[in-house]
């Protein structure tokens, strides 16, 4: 096992938040007004970090109280009291909020209500012209309520799931928040995911009610989607309705309703109030070694979380416009949607990352106002390596946050945002996952930020890390383990009825425990480090270590694109350790890169940690949310044929997988 002992003087932070800053944030205000009314910790004059050390101790040894604190601070309305907060504490099955009821869309236009807010944008929806359109938090409302008198007219019921196949635009947000409002279970896919990918996920969990968009706007072109919609309709028997977007200015095919139809009555919202744990969306896993899992999550349990980790760590409210680059396909969507639950405005980007040019992100962040701007550790190294300078050549000023998930964010990263966004610049690198569309560990607006660190695991989250034999370590890379519930943690699978796949899942390793899959260390300082996937963790001679630590020094050359890392063990009982690598264009693989690739490995990580060789491939694989394949190319070069290897629709580009295939076939015949 690999430690990380932690040095004899503490670094110094790259940013740290003054004090007047401490003094406004959330997270602050709400540990005082806990401590008089909950029992929370006082907070420690001077010591910000003594003071979320101790609250977070508190929201996990006392997890009723805190999630009670954050329920009444947030002002849940309740439609009917809960008996207690946690009536069950085991996993899976932890019962929230027994006798409650609620709706999560209720709480997402509650700044409607608001005569002095009405008016103001909910929505500012942005394509790739970069100018942003407003939809008010009345006109959302009203459309709201239409919608959902709409569905309740088609016999949506409560539990009935609803489908999108539709763009990061204001109609995928409607669709949702009326699809909660009748209790329905809202579930949704990025049209660039061919019928496939779509299919494996819809035909799991059986919709009444598909939405969907003629085509839509990538990188300057359209992308007509007509045929994959027809398919969709052919292959999903149970859609009662289909509705027609028409995003590229097609007429409706023959049998869809047309969207403007279903969205033009002045109809107030009619809010059906469910169980706490009445399912609210399915989100998926990315598929890559079988059917995507379909994970159910509660109306109450995200609205819980999601309130804690917008509010208290994201420190947001109404007078902040949240923006992240995302898509529909992608769990970081709905988070974002919940920026509504807080009343801030969202920004919608309907667009390429990267069209023009690679500054396209900080140009929607300075026209739009966002003051949280969220993005992809690979979008900030993307514009490390084409020299973008935000801070130059924008107007970030109101940006207080810069936030980054997807994958580690580098120390190269961290330093890059210090030195060409802002100086002053609150990064938060965070880490969480699909399966509780949450963070574990991340961003904290009182701590300061250590490069190459997350600031701090979240309240409410029992983050550990644990060695083989289940014991907690600190300072040594462990598996992630969540010792105790979270509200927003899945229900159930769907098509799992007696919970197997969900238990394999995240309980088999030790039972009673939600282990996430990554490797982690927690600082003696209170910090988290996350070292990359512990089901492909490389393992040379007993030593394990993380993929991300190779990519973060690799990919700091910049004659490599991207880097994918694999550690195969062989029939023999020997280990191979290749470092595939996708070339900048004009680089060449010759003996000089390769030599400078083997000595920035061995002098910046260790001489283990060197592959056994460097081969060129012509691209690095990729899940449909953009994280790299490192699981099955493992097992292509273990000999697995390609189709028992991989799901082909959950694949970026399935020609890449090819490569490997063959590349383990030549090497078994010698």
């Amino acid at each position: 096992m690999t430690t990380a002992p932690p040095p004899a003087t503490q670094p110094e932070p790259l940013w740290r938040p003054g004090e007047d800053r401490v003094a406004r944030a959330q997270v602050t205000r709400f540990q005082t007004w806990a401590a008089e009314r909950h029992g929370a910790p006082d907070t420690v004059p001077g010591d910000p970090a003594a003071s979320y050390a101790a609250l977070h101790r508190w929201s996990v040894d006392e997890l009723e109280r805190f999630w009670q604190a954050v329920a009444q601070w947030c002002d849940v309305r309740f439609a009917s009291p809960y008996e207690r907060v946690l009536a069950d504490r085991g996993m899976p099955g932890a019962t929230w909020f027994p006798g409650a009821t609620l709706n999560y869309a209720e709480h997402a236009l509650r700044a409607a209500e608001d005569p002095d807010r009405a008016h103001q944008p909910a929505l500012l929806h942005v394509d790739e012209t970069h100018e942003p359109t407003p939809v008010s938090w009345a006109e959302l409302r009203r459309q709201v309520g239409s919608l959902a008198a709409e569905l309740r007219r088609l016999g949506v019921r409560p539990g009935d799931r609803v489908s999108g196949y539709l763009p990061n635009i204001p109609h995928a947000v409607v669709a949702l928040l009326a699809t909660a409002a009748v209790g329905g279970v809202w579930t949704s896919c990025a049209p660039d995911f061919g019928a496939r990918s779509v299919l494996d996920r819809f035909q799991q969990v059986e919709p009444v009610v598909l939405f969907t968009v003629d085509g839509y706007h990538y990188g300057g072109k359209r992308h007509a989607r007509a045929d994959v919609v027809a398919e969709l309709r052919a292959e999903l028997p149970t859609v009662r309705a289909v509705v027609h977007i028409p995003l590229l200015g097609t007429a409706a095919p023959e049998g869809a309703l047309d969207w403007d139809t279903l969205v033009s009555a002045d109809v107030e919202p009619v809010f059906e109030h469910v169980p706490f744990d009445h399912p609210l969306w399915v989100l998926y896993s990315s598929g890559t070694t079988g059917l995507p899992k379909a994970i159910v999550q509660s109306q109450g349990g995200i609205l819980l979380e999601h309130l804690k980790q917008l509010a208290l760590h994201c420190d947001l409210g109404p007078q902040d416009r949240f923006f992240w680059y995302t898509s529909t396909g992608w769990m970081m969507w709905n988070f974002l949607v919940s920026g509504l639950l807080v009343g801030s405005t969202v920004v919608l980007y309907d667009g390429s990352p990267g069209h023009p040019d690679t500054g396209a992100q900080w140009r929607i962040a300075e026209r739009t106002g966002a003051t949280l701007f969220g993005t992809s550790a690979a979008y900030v190294m993307a514009c490390r390596k084409a020299g973008v300078h935000p801070g130059r050549d924008f107007d970030l000023s109101r940006v207080k946050c810069v936030a980054t998930t997807g994958s580690p964010l580098p120390p190269d990263g961290f330093r890059w945002i210090h030195d060409e966004v802002a100086d002053d610049m609150w990064i938060a690198s965070v880490s969480g996952g699909t399966d509780v569309c949450s963070c574990f560990a991340g961003a904290v607006p009182t701590l300061p930020v250590h490069i190459g660190e997350l600031q701090a695991p979240c309240l409410g989250t029992d983050l550990q890390a644990w060695d083989a034999h289940g014991k907690p370590v600190v300072d040594e890379v462990g598996e992630l383990i969540v010792a105790a519930p979270m509200p927003s943690m899945p229900i159930r699978f769907w098509n799992d009825p007696d919970g197997t796949r969900y238990r394999e899942s995240y309980f088999e390793m030790f039972p009673g425990a939600w282990r996430h899959g990554d490797w982690i260390t927690l600082t003696s300082r209170g910090s988290v480090i996350i070292h990359g996937r512990s089901d492909s963790t490389l393992n040379r001679q007993g030593v394990r270590m993380g993929s991300a630590d190779i990519y973060e020094a690799v990919e700091r050359l910049p004659e490599i694109r991207e880097s994918l890392v694999i550690g195969a063990e062989q029939p023999d009982g020997g280990y191979w350790m290749p470092l595939f690598v996708h070339l900048a264009p004009g680089a060449t693989l010759d003996d000089e890169l390769l030599a400078r690739i083997k000595r920035t490995i061995r002098e910046q990580l260790s001489p283990r940690h060197v592959p056994d060789e460097v081969i060129e491939v012509p691209g690095i694989p990729h899940t449909l949310t953009g994280k790299r394949i490192e699981v099955p190319v493992k097992r292509l070069l273990q000999g697995t044929p390609l189709e028992k290897a991989v799901n082909p629709g959950s694949v970026d580009n399935i020609d890449l997988l090819r490569f490997y295939e063959d590349l383990a076939r030549t090497r078994a015949t010698g």
